[in-house]
């Protein structure tokens, strides 16, 4: 009887050990916001499937913070609400609503279109003739958006006769650090925006996310990515259908540079990974690269491409920088050692449009293009790329 009253009064013990425990871990504990959660402080994680370049969080009031990977913390702040850094000191105020935006990202453009807010960009440092945005060059055309110079040397007078409540640029402003710098001088909030170090290409999508926020747009900008992320799960379940990786189809994606180079895509950047999810494999995936940087190109020398590209199934030529081909014979023109390659043998050369990476947004159906090429499909199907011997440039 002792042993068994022992036995209660330990096991008795025990749950109330195990109770004042969880009560501890109750009080203190919140919600994952890794996964958009909310903590105990009333802030919100905005869940980020890919992106790696950017976090942003919910503040209580309708304020948001948002970190870039590059050290700098932004603070959205609401129409009507007044400034505040939180516990982020040398945060950038950027107040809503975020209008006559100076954009120096021609990248972005497509995701403001997305989020019907072009109406929102005052000027822009790419000229009409250059963008392949029907929508953007018709505005920059008729002065809706107004050019005011390379972004290396824009026109502050008219930046600041536009009213600019913000400055939206590339990472190739690190290449000219001072014209941030008088944008800040001027009292512009400049955003530095790196969705061109995301290898994962949702992880550029993702960035529209980003855009979101800015323009009080973020259900539509999560709605928008969400659709375009369910159409790449069912070419990429597709894709699974087709044979093993030994098999997989090689794609090169290259140009031809204006010094005699080839130019093609380092091994695990975006498009070299919309390959792998179409279905293919990319070539060439095994380049010697001792010197790393965010450029997601190099340049390799004719020797070397036509070992490794020379048995690749499919050739994609690049001409979103160079001119595009319109037969196999303009490919020979650049060298007629292309007469050797697989690809030509078997007609499975292609080229792509000119507004393939201008169209941000057109992620999905990039890739949707590159499974029809790696599966045999027909041409008449493809959308930004096209059969050298078949449609021709458009």
């Amino acid at each position: 009887m002792t042993f068994i009253l022992n036995n209660k009064k330990i096991i008795g013990r025990i749950f109330l050990l195990l109770f004042v425990t969880c009560c501890m871990l109750l009080a203190g504990c919140t919600v994952n916001t890794a996964k958009g959660g909310t903590d105990a402080s009333g802030s919100r994680q905005l869940p980020l499937s890919f992106a790696t370049q950017f976090s942003a969080e919910s503040l209580e009031g309708g304020y948001w913070h948002i970190h870039v990977e590059d050290g700098t913390d932004y603070i959205v702040v609401p129409k009507g609400l007044p400034d505040q850094t939180f516990s982020y000191p040398d945060a950038v105020i950027i107040r809503q609503p975020v209008s006559s935006i100076y954009l120096a990202a021609s990248s972005a453009m497509d995701l403001f279109m997305q989020l019907d807010a072009l109406d929102t960009i005052a000027t822009c440092s790419t000229k009409a003739e250059d963008y392949s945005i029907e929508e953007a060059a018709e505005k920059i055309g008729d002065g809706s958006i107004r050019y005011v110079g390379k972004y290396s040397a824009p026109d502050y007078e008219a930046i600041l006769a536009s009213g600019c409540t913000l400055a939206v640029e590339s990472t190739m402003i690190l290449h000219a650090p001072s014209i941030k710098e008088e944008l800040e001088r001027l009292s512009i909030p400049v955003v530095v925006e790196r969705s061109s170090y995301e290898t994962d290409p949702l992880g550029r999508l993702e960035w529209i996310k980003f855009y979101g926020i800015l323009l009080g747009k973020e259900q539509e900008a999560c709605d928008f990515y969400e659709r375009e992320a369910e159409k790449v799960r069912q070419v990429t379940e597709t894709a699974k259908g087709m044979p093993d990786n030994n098999a997989k189809p090689e794609v090169a994606f290259f140009y031809i540079s204006s010094n005699g180079y080839v130019n093609v895509r380092k091994p695990g950047d975006y498009v070299s990974k919309m390959i792998e999810l179409a279905g293919g494999t990319y070539c060439p995936n095994d380049l010697d690269l001792p010197e790393e940087n965010a450029l997601s190109t190099v340049n390799i020398n004719w020797e070397d491409f036509y070992l490794k590209a020379r048995d690749a199934d499919i050739l994609i030529y690049n001409a979103t920088i160079d001119e595009g081909i319109n037969s196999v014979e303009d490919l020979l023109a650049k060298s007629a050692l292309f007469a050797d390659f697989k690809a030509v043998k078997n007609d499975a050369v292609f080229c792509t449009k000119a507004d393939m990476f201008q169209k941000s947004s057109a992620v999905a159906d990039i890739i949707t293009d590159l499974n029809h090429v790696i599966a045999g499909g027909e041409d008449e199907d493809l959308t930004y790329l096209y059969h050298v011997n078949g449609q021709g440039m458009q």
